[in-house]
């Protein structure tokens, strides 16, 4: 194969050849727009059900938030109550948080004058009922007892009472 020098004139027929050429037509760029309308509804019933799920998680945020609150408070509770010093006013504020909690999850008619039992019976059924021991202990006037005998209160029973407390915070079970 031989070059020909660049300043080397072509043949008239070569020359006519090359003058007639033309750009490579291209096809118009693909959309990327769906093709067909069922793509556009499979859209469109994605987005509602997504929003839908968004609107749902929402709700259940929102419905918790005396809950996220009750556990913020009971970090409080619990450094008094590990406090041999401050255990019965610790213990008396567990009671109260826990009583705060159940007026914010149901009917205040429903819960503000249980006491006692009927107040250990209520957190037990409505809340996990394998760490209500403790709390069944606390409900049963231990509150109410001389501080001397709180305060000498064993350390796992501390334990227990703050994990049954928290425990019953989570996961009590709220009628809708």
């Amino acid at each position: 194969m031989t070059m020909e020098p660049a300043g080397t004139p072509l043949d008239p027929m070569t020359e006519t050849a090359l003058r007639s050429l033309k750009d490579i037509a291209l096809p118009p760029a693909v959309s990327w727009m769906p093709q067909t309308w069922g793509w556009a509804v499979l859209a469109v019933i994605l987005a509602l059900i997504l929003a839908a799920a968004f609107l749902l998680w929402l709700r259940r945020y929102r419905a918790n938030a005396y809950r996220r609150e009750a556990l913020a408070l009971l970090a409080g509770v619990e450094a008094k109550i590990r406090d041999p010093e401050t255990r019965q006013s610790g213990v008396q504020d567990l009671a109260v948080l826990l009583k705060r909690v159940a007026l914010a999850g149901w009917p205040r008619n429903d819960v503000a004058s249980l006491a006692g039992a009927p107040w250990a019976k209520f957190l037990e059924a409505h809340g996990d009922r394998a760490n209500s021991r403790a709390l069944q202990s606390l409900l049963d006037d231990l509150e109410y007892h001389a501080s001397k005998e709180i305060g000498a209160a064993q350390p796992n029973t501390e334990a227990e009472l703050i994990a049954g407390a928290r425990n019953w915070i989570e996961r009590h079970h709220v009628s809708a």
